[in-house]
């Protein structure tokens, strides 16, 4: 069974075709500038990256594009197109309607449109690539995933904000929480790690990457998360404000000519690392810029750094006793710096990290353990793999097995195996190291 994966954006769409009886990624890529000059960047896993520029003037039409550069005799993952059994889509805001993945019908495509605007960024592109898919592929499942599912287990007392109460009502007003796909493959993994069920386990995630959010998770769920009604409440992320004093928006209504829209943009897309760097979004810039004696790069990276840690300290108290710390996403895995000025003086927390690992641990490829000695708290940075679990998913719905569907296959499978086929392609580790093959014939 072959499943293709779809992640739409406003002006992309990233993809990867999985063959599910190997285990295996056949092909990822990436088609840019989705209605401009649109160009497909195309990995076939164990190949060299095939690219290609093509005018893509929408969703469908960098759908057909995908569709066949896959089927290409020559950079191509597949021979005929009805060796797709289902798509995954990821979906950010599903609402509170729905607490799980389904293959999606009318009602859950109208129920996606009529959320747009607790998403406005993320779920009509979404909402695009689903209904280029279906026309792409008629008669194909297709099957949504969720972000805002995984945080369904959220208590009143969290997801509620203390607002009148019939704006949520009559308004859904809540906190809905996003990153939900990467929570529930890291806390998986996590478990994998700490040698527990997900249900006896208390951990702390850390998605950083330009959109960054923390999620707390007791007895395996989801119990609080940073980002709210939408993806801009919680940390200080690449563009987006995180938390600040709603007044703000009111006091600068009344002292300039700011209209609400020009605001939210600037909230949204010129604020963040951004708003106090001036000119950095991107970590590295941050990193290097404040190494040379920028001020203001360096204040950004400090507070960050802040904001974190004051989330960390809360969840901490929220949980109660926390097995593991975990470190995902782009930041969270590749911005050693960043990530061990966070996990500096955690010590009163009982979290201790190897701080010589921790600067040294630079991968998207490897699960790797950074905690210190004497530290009642694990510390793990954890890859994550949204792909997979879209993936894992859109199996088990097709099959009928979903509501059985407790745990995945591969993320539960032992961090060597994990740690192996994260690499550019496990026949070629194995040719490399073939004492890797043992460990796959043992899992499999």
């Amino acid at each position: 069974m072959t499943i293709l994966t779809l992640n739409c954006g406003s002006s992309s769409v990233k993809y990867q075709v999985y063959n599910w009886e190997k285990k295996e990624v056949l092909a990822s890529g990436l088609v840019e500038r989705v209605g401009h000059d649109s160009a497909i960047e195309h990995n076939r896993t164990g190949e060299e990256t095939f690219t290609k520029d093509q005018a893509c003037s929408n969703h469908t039409e960098a759908i057909q594009l995908i569709m066949e550069t896959i089927l290409d005799p020559s950079v191509g993952a597949i021979k005929d197109i009805t060796e797709i059994k289902a798509v995954g889509h990821r979906v950010v805001q599903g609402g509170e309607k729905f607490n799980k993945s389904l293959i999606i019908d009318d009602e859950a495509l109208n129920t996606f449109k009529e959320v747009s605007d607790l998403a406005p960024l993320h779920n009509p592109a979404n909402i695009q690539g689903i209904e280029a898919a279906m026309a792409v592929l008629p008669g194909v499942p297709q099957c949504a995933i969720m972000d805002t599912a995984w945080h369904q287990t959220m208590p009143e007392k969290a997801y509620l904000y203390a607002l009148p109460y019939e704006w949520y009502e009559n308004y859904n007003v809540r906190r809905y929480g996003y990153h939900g796909t990467s929570f529930l493959y890291v806390s998986k993994r996590a478990a994998v790690l700490l040698n527990k069920k997900p249900s006896d386990m208390n951990v702390i995630i850390c998605h950083i990457g330009n959109g960054a959010s923390i999620c707390a998770v007791k007895d395996g769920v989801s119990i609080d998360t940073s980002m709210g009604l939408t993806p801009l409440e919680g940390l200080i992320m690449g563009t987006r404000s995180g938390d600040f004093d709603p007044a703000i928006i009111f006091y600068l209504m009344n002292k300039t000519e700011l209209s609400a829209a020009e605001i939210e943009k600037s909230l949204n897309k010129k604020s963040g690392i951004l708003g106090i760097s001036g000119q950095y979004i991107d970590r590295r810039d941050i990193q290097k810029a404040a190494a040379e004696g920028d001020h203001r790069a360096e204040l950004a990276m400090d507070m960050e750094v802040y904001r974190l840690k004051k989330y960390i300290g809360s969840y901490a108290a929220a949980l109660g006793r926390v097995d593991a710390l975990v470190f995902t996403a782009g930041v969270g895995e590749m911005a050693p710096l960043i990530r061990t000025k966070v996990l500096e003086g955690l010590d009163n927390l009982g979290i201790v990290t190897d701080a010589e690992k921790s600067m040294t641990s630079k991968t998207r490829n490897a699960e790797t353990d950074i905690t210190g000695e004497g530290s009642k708290t694990k510390v793990f940075v954890i890859p994550t793999d949204e792909e997979l679990v879209m993936t894992e998913d859109a199996v088990a719905l097709v099959e009928g097995t979903y509501d059985v569907h407790t745990k995945f296959t591969y993320s539960f499978q032992s961090k060597d195996y994990v740690n192996a086929v994260r690499a550019d392609g496990l026949k070629r580790d194995i040719a490399k190291n073939p004492a890797l093959a043992d460990i796959v014939a043992k899992i499999s």
